[in-house]
């Protein structure tokens, strides 16, 4: 493409684009990088300059752009319909999707509720989870005020329980289940009131530098929380083993697994966000597996089409979607729903994202790239600005600090970020950081030559860019 036709696309996107999460005014400043093809784990520009896929086109690219099968799935159904609502009506691609969906999920899901993303997933089952407390007395036949356990009270369960660090998402319930100023400050005012429990940031922890003591810590403080004010939590929501927009952050073993425990003890639904960590980014088809545990709600969004349309999915149990069902003078239905919801090109594109999986054996073949990851993470540990290293499967965060020792971070207008992010793009890798920390999560499709490459260059982009930044 010309030189001409780029400054047009240029001066249109700064004429008429709002893009998120973006300080339009240096947006308005820069040179933007257009994006017109892919092939593989590579982007390509309307220069036609090739950039390896660092972040998956956030986190949502799972084997890679212009996959055949699910291009072909996507066709196909494109001759058939593109698009009829499940409002009164059901379609062929999302009841063979529902089908699949709850095969591979943990044990015990066994209903779906589609929506279009991550953050409508998760609003979903906040909502599933307050009215189901809300009907479940009706449901036994007790009084409206009864809890679950059959006891009379003037609490209801109507809060939830969330952690710190989390990022649910943008919409409004998300946000309140969240916790990331950045994300949720200027909008307190509109958000319902949760309780916040400690996550195991363990790497920065002073109770103790070993994972165990500070896994047992912050156990112990939600158990608190739960014996004080569980009867009047309706659920609490968690990120699986790895907190995104945290900074992958990694939990240490057990953590999920011991949540799981205490929610059940104290009568509390679990939200399973698994909307970034979904679909074999951590090694697993779910996080959830690495600990066996089975949650209340599972919301996925994201890979669940191998990064091709929007669609998302909120799947729960037979003992939840029973309170839901009723006369129809009742009013006991779940309201809420999207027009796209159980897209038929989402659903065929997701159902071959699936099959894909079990074709190409792709958790197998994830193994070996997992394990070169991990040793190629170990020599960034060395480097005097990095402040800690995290991974999970393909999914890895390091953070960048003004002072190793006291771990004294980067001032926010040093930008060391996001200098290293336009240090990596010379050379042909696209990254996106959470502030100081580099994100690595690739495509599942991504090749061992590809992790070395792309491993070698944030290095030397580290060293770069931190040592002109200095002490």
């Amino acid at each position: 493409m010309n030189s001409k036709r780029n400054k047009g696309l240029e001066k249109i996107d700064k004429k008429y684009l709002w893009h998120p999460f973006t300080q339009m005014r240096e947006w308005h400043k820069e040179s933007p990088l257009i994006i017109e093809r892919g092939d593989g784990n590579y982007l390509i520009d309307t220069n036609g300059k090739r950039y390896l896929d660092g972040v998956s086109s956030l986190w949502v690219n799972v084997h890679g752009h212009r996959k055949r099968e699910i291009d072909n799935a996507i066709k196909a159904q494109i001759d058939k319909i593109s698009h009829s609502t499940l409002l009164g009506l059901g379609n062929i691609p999302s009841i063979e999707l529902a089908e699949e969906l709850v095969k591979i999920a943990p044990k015990g899901l066994t209903k779906v509720f589609y929506s279009d993303n991550g953050s409508t997933a998760v609003e979903i089952a906040l909502k599933m989870a307050y009215q189901y407390w809300e009907q479940q007395s009706e449901f036994r036949g007790l009084p409206p005020q009864a809890l679950s356990g059959g006891q009379k009270s003037e609490v209801k369960k109507t809060k939830f329980i969330s952690f710190t660090g989390a990022y649910h998402g943008d919409t409004f319930g998300s946000m309140s289940v969240g916790e990331i100023d950045v994300f949720v400050e200027k909008y307190k005012p509109l958000l319902f009131a949760t309780y916040k429990a400690d996550y195991p940031y363990c790497y920065r922890c002073p109770i103790d530098k070993a994972y165990p003591s500070c896994k047992i810590a912050c156990i112990k403080k939600f158990e608190d929380i739960l014996k004080k004010h569980h009867k009047e939590i309706a659920a609490c929501i968690i990120e699986p083993i790895v907190q995104g927009a945290a900074g992958m952050i990694v939990a240490p073993h057990g953590f999920l697994k011991k949540v799981r425990g205490l929610c059940t003890r104290y009568n509390i639904l679990l939200i399973a966000d698994e909307v970034a960590t979904g679909f074999g980014r951590t090694g697993k088809l779910f996080a959830c597996e690495h600990e066996n545990v089975m949650p209340d709600f599972l919301c996925l969004a994201k890979g669940i089409t191998g990064g091709y349309l929007p669609l998302a999915a909120t799947l729960t149990t037979t003992k939840i979607y029973r309170v839901f069902l009723g006369e129809y003078t009742e009013m006991k239905q779940f309201f809420h729903g999207h027009t796209y919801t159980g897209n038929p090109l989402g659903c065929a594109a997701a159902i071959a994202n699936l099959q894909i999986f079990k074709n190409e054996k792709t958790l197998q073949k994830l193994q070996p790239k997992i394990k070169l990851l991990s040793k190629l993470l170990a020599g960034f540990k060395d480097l005097p600005h990095v402040g800690d290293v995290r991974q999970k499967g393909l999914i890895a965060g390091i953070e960048l600090v003004k002072n190793k020792k006291t771990k004294e971070p980067y001032q926010l207008e040093q930008r060391v970020g996001h200098k290293v992010y336009r240090e990596t793009r010379k050379y042909g890798l696209i990254i996106r950081p959470l502030g100081n920390v580099i994100v690595i999560m690739p495509p599942l499709s991504i090749t061992i030559a590809e992790i070395k490459n792309t491993m070698n260059i944030i290095y030397g982009c580290i060293k770069s860019v931190t040592g002109n930044e200095g002490n």
